[in-house]
C-alpha cells in the first residue's frame, strides 16, 4: 500500500504551526499540479478566436458539456453553476488522470489524490455546503419541506422526514466515498496484478507463460479501464452535484 502513502517533501516534516504538522506532502504537491494543468489547458482554449483551434474547440466542448448537463438538471438558473461545477470536474478528472502516469517528475512518484477520503470529503462537503447556503438562502425554512416529499399520507409523516432526512446528511459521505473507493480499488488491483508478474517471472519460464503473460495481458486491460473509470467518476461526482443543486434551487 506504499502507492497510498501520504510522505513530506523538500524536508518541509518540521514545519508546524501550534503543534500542528503542515508539511507540504506529495498530495498537496499533485493537487497544485492537477490545478496547474486546469490553469494551463483553460488558458491554452481561452483565445476566443473566430475561427477556432483544436484546443480551443476542446475547452469549448467541455464548457458546453458542463452547461448541458446543469440545463438537464437545474435548468435556466443551473447557468451561474457552470463555473463551480466546471472546475469540479476538471479538477476530478485531471487528479484522476495523472495518478495514472507511469512515470515521475523529478523522482516524484504520481499520486492520485483522489485516493484519499480526505481529499474527496472535502469536495464533498463544499458542494453540501453551497447546496445548503442556496437553498436556505432562496427558501428560507420551507426548505425544510425537501423532507416531506409531495403526496406523503399524513398518517406517514411521523416517518418519512426522519427517513428523508438521515438520506439527505448521508449525501457527502456517499458522494465521497464512491470516488474514493473507485480510484483506491483500481489501484489496488493494478498493484496486485503487477506482483503476480514479477513473481512469475522470477519462479521461472513456465510460471512466467501460465501466469505472468495473462497477468499482463489483464493489467493493459485494467489500465484502459481505469482511465474509463477516471472520467466516469469525474462525471458521477459533477452529475450528482447537478441534482443536489436542482434540489436547492427547485424545491416544489
Amino acid at each position: 500500500m506504499h502507492q497510498f502513502l501520504i510522505e513530506p517533501l523538500f524536508g518541509t516534516d518540521q514545519w508546524t504551526i501550534a503543534g500542528h504538522n503542515i508539511a507540504f506532502t506529495n498530495s498537496a504537491l499533485w493537487m497544485l499540479i492537477s490545478v496547474g494543468v486546469l490553469f494551463a489547458f483553460v488558458a491554452g482554449g481561452a483565445k476566443g478566436q473566430t475561427v477556432p483551434g483544436r484546443w480551443q474547440v476542446m475547452v469549448e466542448g467541455l464548457v458546453g458539456f458542463i452547461d448541458s448537463l446543469l440545463a438537464a438538471n437545474v435548468g435556466p438558473k443551473g447557468k451561474k453553476y457552470v463555473p463551480y461545477i466546471f472546475s469540479l470536474f476538471s479538477f476530478i478528472l485531471f487528479s484522476n488522470v495523472l495518478g495514472l502516469l507511469p512515470l515521475g517528475l523529478f523522482g516524484i512518484h504520481p499520486f492520485t489524490a483522489t485516493s484519499h477520503f480526505t481529499v474527496t470529503g472535502v469536495l464533498a462537503i463544499l458542494s453540501f455546503s453551497i447546496v445548503l447556503i442556496v437553498g436556505f438562502a432562496r427558501h428560507g425554512l420551507h426548505f425544510f419541506s425537501l423532507f416531506v416529499p409531495h403526496g406523503t399520507p399524513a398518517w406517514l409523516l411521523w416517518l418519512i422526514p426522519f427517513i428523508e432526512l438521515i438520506s439527505f446528511l448521508v449525501r457527502p459521505f456517499s458522494l465521497a466515498l464512491r470516488l474514493f473507493v473507485a480510484m483506491m480499488a483500481g489501484h489496488v488491483l493494478l498493484e496486485v496484478l503487477s506482483s503476480f508478474v514479477i513473481s512469475s517471472a522470477n519462479s521461472g519460464v513456465l510460471w512466467g507463460a501460465v501466469v505472468g503473460l495473462p497477468s499482463f495481458g489483464l493489467m493493459i486491460a485494467i489500465c484502459a479501464l481505469e482511465i474509463l473509470v477516471a472520467g466516469i467518476q469525474a462525471y458521477v461526482f459533477a452529475l450528482l452535484t447537478s441534482l443536489y443543486l436542482n434540489d436547492a434551487e427547485n424545491l416544489h
